[in-house]
């Protein structure tokens, strides 16, 4: 490679802002990262922050603004709207862009699915700085929201309109909330927390129609024929892939962008990495789109070596989340939820006074775990994902608890009391 290739990374997000690092730690190549959101890389899980105002927007860019001229990264603050893969080219708002190699880190957008009035003001998803100047203006003078959705989008925009004492119900389509992800149990329990907050949830319901009068949110409509009065309504449905601007180009897209186990598209020379690429092959158990934080990261270091160094597999790792609901900490490593029930099974404790759970799933055969839910009591990463890896018995780690607990010293320890309850249980059999 000649040294000053010109590599040019659509998006600063955390997959963007990585791979220019990495790949300046390792090169001198000339680096240009275009973005439409802010001039600056910041922390997008922040934002509810500053809605909150715990946070000041600025408090959520870890880097300084010389960071980028003083490590020689430009940064170009323009909208991307063609893609010209045979002569690599950009079509920029106002210019156009020269690349040897392109990476494409252009990250989600909301995930709306065509419903009649969605496009009335004080309807809309919450992922983007854009979309919090929005909610500022949508919430002034809100009295009732309703949220649609189930995850943890839902939870989160929940808790921004609590923080400012708005009515908010939400509508969750399934019988239980996050039902893709938690087990009956542990929905229960992250149930109960957003409840005990004043927040209504109405499983089984979904919009049909959000009403609207002078362009305004005035109500919604349900799929059991009731209209529900609202000031506003936040669309919490999950996010998609942002690649409309590439619908004229050769890159080939289903969902996402199509990679495979390097991040290469079907173009030459052309990655994507984070929210937006979609796995040709996805690893066993695993999602072929992962929009997390810690998969963004690594994708950004994985195409950093591979352009720098040598051709490098994506490898994710063990699978890992954590998410607050209100006062409500959760974390997951492994493979727990939509477990296989005829090949595993699971051992489940739970404090339902101190609103605590632990989950472990194991191999029905073999007893070695394949993840691990907790709810209220913090984990050490690191054990976890040893265990998983080294396929330690159901047994051993009954036995370790206390090694994983993450808890400051003077909170509850709880080990005792969930060995005795593995020790006596009827489900399962040493």
């Amino acid at each position: 490679m000649r040294n000053k290739q010109h590599i040019v990374i659509i998006g600063n997000g955390i997959s963007g802002t990585t791979a220019a690092r990495e790949i300046r730690k390792r090169s001198d190549y000339r680096i240009t990262i275009v973005s439409n959101e802010t001039p600056y890389f910041f922390s997008r899980p922040a934002l509810m922050y500053v809605y909150m105002g715990q946070m000041k927007f600025e408090h959520t860019q870890p880097y300084e603004n010389n960071f980028w001229k003083k490590n020689k990264i430009e940064l170009l603050f323009d909208e991307v709207i063609k893609v010209n893969t045979s002569e690599k080219k950009l079509t920029l708002k106002n210019s156009t862009l020269h690349f040897d190699i392109l990476i494409l880190a252009c990250g989600s957008k909301p995930a709306f699915y065509h419903w009649k009035g969605q496009e009335l003001r004080g309807v809309q998803g919450f992922y983007s700085i854009h979309d919090l100047k929005r909610l500022e203006e949508n919430t002034q003078k809100c009295k009732k929201a309703i949220l649609i959705g189930g995850g943890l989008i839902a939870a989160e925009m929940a808790e921004m309109l609590y923080s400012r004492n708005i009515h908010t119900t939400l509508l969750v389509r399934e019988k239980k909330y996050w039902q893709e992800n938690l087990p009956p149990q542990e929905a229960k329990l992250v149930e109960n927390e957003i409840t005990q907050h004043g927040i209504a949830i109405r499983c089984e319901t979904q919009v049909e129609e959000f009403l609207g009068e002078n362009g305004k949110i005035i109500a919604i409509k349900t799929n059991q024929n009731e209209i529900i009065p609202c000031d506003f309504a936040g669309v919490c449905t999950g996010v998609i892939p942002n690649i409309d601007f590439l619908s004229t180009s050769t890159i080939k897209v289903d969902k996402g962008i199509l990679v495979n186990e390097f991040l290469e598209t079907n173009c030459s020379d052309i990655y994507a990495i984070g929210d937006c690429a979609q796995q040709k092959s996805p690893l066993p158990l695993r999602k072929d789109i992962e929009q997390v934080w810690y998969t963004g990261k690594i994708m950004g270091e994985t195409v950093a070596k591979t352009i720098c160094e040598k051709k490098t597999i994506y490898r994710p790792g063990i699978w890992f989340n954590s998410a607050k609901f209100f006062d409500l900490e959760f974390q997951v490593y492994g493979q727990v939820g939509g477990i296989q029930k005829n090949e595993y099974d699971s051992f489940y404790w739970e404090n339902t006074t101190q609103h605590k759970a632990l989950r472990i799933a194991y191999h029905k055969q073999s007893k070695s775990i394949i993840g691990i839910h907790s709810l209220g009591i913090r984990l050490k990463q690191n054990v976890c994902e040893e265990w998983i890896k080294n396929k330690v018995s159901i047994n051993q780690v009954i036995e370790q608890l206390n090694k994983a607990n993450f808890n400051p010293e003077f909170y509850t320890k709880y080990e005792k009391e969930i060995s005795h309850l593995f020790a006596t249980s009827i489900h399962y059999s040493a």
